[in-house]
């Protein structure tokens, strides 16, 4: 039960404390996962015993620190019961300058519920001044997975946006592509990967040349396998006849097709067996070879994914699919990389939204190999008609199970009508030019957008740059701003409850929903602020009901204060309502200071 709390601990401020011992201060913490997070407990402990308060010294570490959730898969968020983070934090509180259950509400979606555990994420969020998720659509589902942490807001409207994960491109490209690239790209290719007018230049590289690397790869993965699992598969599966027979069928010139990864069961590695007939016709075709190579671990508590690496193995020793299905075991980095370049078509079949990004196809695609996948995390933004092939990422059907079985009815339907067809239309040289086409194309257009070149200039662009400029400002002439944002906070928090609204001039038709579209309303609100002199923002929120059932907004308009009279400030703002239709209007107060970041 410890040890998650001790792998999360070890991630965030032991490593924090050995940069303390050599010197090192950053401008930026970066927590990947909520384990890292930790970081942050130590980091306001350290400023406290540099004589600052509690409330000043979370304002310096959250303008520095940025965290990137990694997936909304529920697993992958941890929960602590209060007794077991209080024999590893019990004494933390009194270094930081709080209570107990302050501490504790720093990780919970309801400050104040002691029933609710410990939650590492809502600490991240609760303690890092930006969010990130690591595709466009991650972001968006981690603005509803989080919508109970800041609440009076709609999900879109969260400070959570994204960077969308990329691969090291030198690590994950096999020699041959990085000779194929130097010899036909601009000699600036490896400073200035995610420049896409660049990987243009394949074009104009011969189709040959492509299929002969595409094909040696091929090889190279072939005799990988058969030298690297003929000894373990005679010893441990009997039958060396079947074996020998196994590993001859593995055919160079068929379509070859892999999936590697967790096998976690929302990645969906069993779609591919819902229809077994259906399935043998396919693998067995003769004019239309394809073969099909899995590998990947399962969690060792997961045994759901477990039994399924067990039905694959079983699957696969049937005799309609020996030599056309394969599970090779003990999935690692080496298998990895011949994979990830030696097979044609790299296939993803993850439950939608449930792939935050994915990698494993953005590594394949910088090796020539063409994705085959749902759209669902990077591949819903690199996706392009003519460069591989797509699975929508709109549910037909709310059941999970009528949803496998159209997408898996899909990806025959594709297979047979798409892909084989095109794969062997072999001119006499004995390749495909549409396939060297589709090839071209996915490097061209997709690939420069995926390398972690691109990654990390997005990471500076959207989040170091501004949030380091803003420390700075925080930090300097003996922590400033910080002080003065934190003392404002304080005079906030204690009047809050007093403000008083003392008058409002709304209209009978505001009053009972009706408004006329086109017909411009003027509503104004006198506010006592008690003193808080200017520290208060008003909004006009017009929402409307979305085809998914919720309340989404159609604008949000803010007041202006129009006079001042002493503690009495008058809003104003000037409501039109251009479009016809059902819209729900309503008033939203907060505390408002141009120093906060949002």
């Amino acid at each position: 039960m410890g040890k998650p709390f001790e792998a999360g601990n070890s991630a965030g401020y032991r490593w924090y404390a050995d940069f303390k011992k050599l010197g090192i201060k950053k401008d930026i913490y970066h927590c990947n996962e909520g384990h890292a997070a930790l970081i942050n407990v130590q980091r306001i402990c350290d400023y406290v015993e540099e004589g600052l308060t509690y409330n000043q010294a979370i304002e310096l570490v959250r303008a520095s620190s940025l965290y990137t959730v990694h997936t909304p898969v529920p697993a992958g968020h941890d929960y602590f019961d209060e007794g077991l983070f209080g024999k590893y934090m019990g004494g933390y509180p009194q270094r930081m300058g709080i209570t107990w259950d302050e501490l504790m509400d720093l990780g919970r979606n309801n400050p104040g519920d002691k029933d609710e555990r410990f939650c590492m994420s809502v600490f991240a969020c609760n303690t890092s001044q930006e969010v990130n998720g690591v595709s466009w659509l991650h972001g968006k589902v981690s603005q509803e997975m989080f919508a109970s942490i800041w609440k009076g807001y709609f999900p879109e409207e969260m400070h959570v946006g994204y960077v969308t994960n990329g691969v090291h491109f030198p690590t994950w490209s096999a020699t041959e592509w990085k000779k194929l690239y130097a010899a036909h790209f601009d000699e600036n290719f490896w400073y200035d990967q995610s420049n896409a007018k660049i990987w243009e230049a394949i074009y104009n590289v011969p189709d040959e040349e492509i299929w002969k690397t595409r094909m040696t790869l091929k090889n190279k993965l072939i005799d990988y396998v058969r030298k690297q699992y003929r000894e373990t598969w005679l010893k441990n599966q009997g039958d060396p006849s079947r074996i020998v027979a196994l590993l001859d069928k593995i055919n160079p010139n068929a379509l070859l097709i892999g999936f590697g990864r967790r096998f976690a069961t929302y990645k969906r590695a069993h779609l591919l067996f819902t229809d077994l007939e259906r399935l043998s016709k396919i693998v067995n075709n003769p004019d239309y070879p394809v073969q099909f190579l899995f590998t990947g671990k399962a969690h060792p508590h997961d045994g759901a994914g477990q039994g399924l690496i067990k039905k694959i193995i079983e699957i696969s020793r049937r005799p309609e699919f020996l030599g056309k299905i394969i599970f090779l075991e003990n999935y690692d980095m080496r298998l990895a990389r011949r994979l990830i370049s030696g097979v044609d078509i790299w296939l993803n079949t993850p439950t939608r939204p449930l792939e935050a990004s994915g990698t494993s196809g953005e590594k394949a695609l910088m090796n020539g190999v063409v994705n085959f996948s749902v759209l669902d995390g990077w591949w819903l933004e690199g996706y392009r008609e003519g460069a591989g092939w797509a699975l929508t990422e709109k549910r037909t059907y709310q059941n999970q199970e009528h949803q496998d079985q159209l997408d898996a009815a899909t990806i025959y339907s594709i297979l047979e009508t798409e892909i084989l067809p095109l794969y062997y239309a072999r001119n006499k040289k004995g390749y495909s030019e549409g396939w060297i086409k589709t090839i071209k194309n996915s490097i061209a257009q997709v690939a420069p957008h995926y390398t972690m070149k691109r990654q990390l200039d997005d990471y500076y662009s959207k989040f170091y740059n501004k949030q380091a400029k803003r420390f700075h400002t925080l930090a300097a002439n003996d922590n400033a701003k910080a002080k003065e944002i934190a003392a404002w906070k304080e005079e906030v928090a204690a009047k809050w409850d007093s403000i008083e609204i003392v008058s409002s001039n709304k209209t009978e038709e505001l009053v009972k929903g009706s408004i006329e579209s086109g017909k411009e309303y003027t509503i104004t609100y006198v506010i006592d602020e008690k003193g808080l002199n200017d520290a208060i923002g008003v909004e006009l929120v017009t929402t409307y009901v979305a085809a998914d059932g919720k309340q989404h907004i159609y604008s949000v308009e803010p007041f202006n204060v129009v006079k001042k009279e002493g503690t009495m400030y008058t809003f104003e703002v000037k409501h039109k309502l251009e479009n016809a239709g059902s819209f729900k209007v309503s008033y939203r107060m907060f505390p408002k200071n141009a120093d906060l970041p949002h």
